[in-house]
């Protein structure tokens, strides 16, 4: 078994790419939801907006750059599974991780831990919504 990709990218490459788009990602989520927390803005409706914007920057730049997208799913085959599975993880995640932590820790703390523990779960999601694959 070998970690590179169909076209020769390696599984340690997709990683580091995941990561980068992640942390563009991240930057996008927090900014929008701070944006509809000042807006007045219950934090989860916050939250599921932010979301929003967030999933159509990380798939574009995940399906574009990150990895090798698999051309036999089409495009919007590989969002909606993208959206379904990776997407939902986070929105899921993130819901949670506000509405556990929100009273004991405050909105922001229970935010990042919810978009830190997302992100290890994403990883996996988005190889086998993007490139079809999850343990190859």
């Amino acid at each position: 078994m070998t970690a590179e990709g169909p076209a020769g990218r390696s599984l340690v490459s997709k990683l580091v790419r995941f990561a980068i788009v992640g942390f563009a990602n991240t930057g996008i989520d927090l900014a929008a939801f701070s944006l509809f927390l000042w807006l007045g803005m219950a934090p989860l409706m916050a939250n599921v907006l932010a979301w929003a914007v967030a999933v159509v920057f990380s798939f574009a730049a995940n399906s574009f750059w990150s990895f090798e997208r698999d051309r036999t799913l089409g495009l919007i085959s590989s969002f909606l599974r993208f959206v379904s599975l990776g997407a939902l993880i986070s929105l899921g995640v993130s819901n949670l991780s506000l509405i556990a932590l929100t009273s004991t820790l405050g909105v922001w703390p229970a935010k990042i831990i919810g978009v830190v523990a997302a992100a290890i779960l994403n990883f996996v999601a988005a190889r086998w919504s993007i490139e079809s694959r999850i343990g190859r």
